[in-house]
């Protein structure tokens, strides 16, 4: 069974319960998910990891939400070809209504870029009537993870 790694960047909730809607549909589609918070991996075992899924709230000012800033931090210091193995997929939750609508995951989405990660499926940027949106990007996503060999 392949496994799908489900990180989630949450103030308020939002980005942790799509996270869990997410494992449990990859359970369903046949996947083991293993869906933890940003502060509960560190960046030695995110180097291992082949198929992510990030799911990240944008928090006050563009700011990165609390329990994804240390991570954050440590990949933004990882060396150029650092996730070469990684292919990804990044939705990011925000409000329309702020300047730097989405950045946390539009950061997300970059940074791996940067390291040489694969990007699987385009960043989806969420306002906050988000659901149905999500759950599309949500499913397509995991139909994109089957294709890796």
């Amino acid at each position: 069974m392949e496994k799908l790694t489900i990180l989630y960047g949450t103030e308020t909730g939002n980005a942790e319960l799509l996270a869990m809607d997410a494992g449990k549909h990859a359970n369903e589609q046949g996947f083991e998910a293993d869906v933890r918070g940003m502060d509960q991996i560190d960046v030695d075992e995110l180097c291992n990891v082949r198929r992510l899924l990030i799911f990240c709230s944008t928090w006050g000012d563009g700011e990165q939400p609390g329990n994804a800033q240390d991570l954050f931090d440590a990949v933004s210091a990882c060396g150029t070809g650092t996730f070469s193995g990684l292919n990804y997929g990044v939705l990011a939750l925000g409000d329309t209504a702020f300047d730097l609508f989405c950045e946390s995951g539009k950061e997300w989405d970059a940074v791996f870029e940067e390291k040489g990660a694969n990007r699987l499926i385009e960043r989806m940027d969420c306002d906050t009537d988000y659901e149905d949106d999500a759950a599309y990007w949500t499913e397509s996503s995991i139909n994109e993870m089957k294709t890796i060999e």
